[in-house]
C-alpha cells in the first residue's frame, strides 16, 4: 500500500467546472482500488464525488492537492493519468479516451 501527493496549478480557463470535473471523477473512479482526496485550500473532499470536487470552486490558477492512496502500482498510474489529464488543460477527452489513459498508463 502506498499513499502519494500530486501538487498542481488548475490553469483551464474556466477552473474546475462541470466538464473538467467529469473527466476528473470519471478517471478517478476508473482506479477502484485507490482512495483520492482532493484538497483546495483548507476544503478536503473525496476525489471520486462530483459534488464533491466542484463544491471546492476552483477557479484558474488554483493549486490544489490529490493524495491518493492505495496499491503502489495503482497509485502511480492514478496520480500520472490525473496529471496527464490536467495537463493537457482537460482537452476535449471523451470517455473512451479517458479509459485507455488509466488501461495504456497502468501497461507501463
Amino acid at each position: 500500500m502506498s499513499k502519494k501527493n500530486l501538487i498542481i496549478s488548475i490553469n483551464h480557463k474556466d477552473g474546475l467546472h462541470s466538464r473538467p470535473i467529469t473527466c476528473f471523477v470519471y478517471l478517478t473512479n476508473s482506479f477502484t482500488d485507490v482512495e483520492f482526496t482532493v484538497t483546495a485550500g483548507e476544503r478536503s473532499v473525496n476525489g471520486k464525488s462530483l459534488l464533491g470536487v466542484l463544491s471546492l470552486g476552483v477557479c484558474e490558477g488554483t493549486t490544489i492537492k490529490i493524495e491518493a492512496s492505495g496499491p503502489t502500482d495503482d497509485v502511480n498510474c492514478a496520480l500520472s493519468s490525473l496529471q496527464t489529464l490536467i495537463d493537457s488543460n482537460f482537452a476535449e477527452a471523451t470517455f473512451e479516451e479517458l479509459s485507455g489513459l488509466a488501461s495504456n498508463e497502468s501497461k507501463e
